[in-house]
């Protein structure tokens, strides 16, 4: 059984949606008592890092999420700002991360850049992958893989071989890391049609 957190930020109904819609069974639930039970874990978010944190402290999630990823090494995905809530801090805010990611979450600044792109990095961008991984299986088979993106901050790694694949807005950056069970990916995998809904069942199917 797969648990969606939820952290009352963000939509995750297309997540539920999506899910539904391959087969795999999930539910969304804040409460730690599901979530001590989960076989696998998405952590979703849209919206600002400390209102994430705060939310997460509040329903007293904090130390049921460290559990299960730390010491169960239970499967996790985080999406979009839910990969960002892994690493350790972001310049978005001053609460800390979970920080189970060695690395920071650091804003898109074109500003003394001669294209001066627009922030949020939003729309389809292509996504290379780095590593053998599970959960881009088979999409390594493919030329090109395409993901839905809407963010404005990136997340750096401080270990090159924690990086699962980048992409490019005005620079390479972190797009997916994976580390033992922890999963990341800073795009929609929800909102990518049949790229979105390979992940997800590769998710469920580790």
């Amino acid at each position: 059984m797969i648990i969606v957190i939820n952290i009352n930020l963000g939509n995750v109904g297309s997540i539920l949606n999506m899910l539904k819609k391959i087969g795999v069974k999930a539910f969304l639930s804040s409460r730690s008592e599901d979530i001590e039970k989960a076989e696998k874990l998405i952590l979703p978010g849209v919206g600002s890092f400390d209102n994430a944190v705060s939310n997460i402290s509040e329903l007293k999630l904090m130390n049921v999420i460290n559990q299960k990823v730390l010491s169960d090494k239970t499967p996790i995905l985080g999406i979009c700002l839910g990969a960002q809530l892994m690493t350790r801090n972001s310049e978005e805010g001053s609460c800390p991360g979970f920080g189970w990611i060695k690395a920071r979450t650091v804003r898109f600044n074109f500003d003394s850049t001669p294209t001066k792109l627009k922030v949020p990095h939003m729309g389809w961008n292509q996504v290379r992958q780095l590593k053998d991984s599970l959960l881009f299986r088979p999409m390594d088979e493919d030329a090109e893989q395409r993901f839905y993106f809407v963010h404005s901050y990136y997340m750096v790694c401080d270990n090159p071989a924690d990086i699962l694949a980048t992409s490019h807005y005005g620079l390479d950056f972190t797009s997916a890391f994976e580390l033992e069970n922890i999963y990341g990916v800073q795009f929609h995998p929800e909102k990518s049609h049949k790229y979105g809904m390979r992940l997800l069942k590769n998710f469920a199917d580790l």
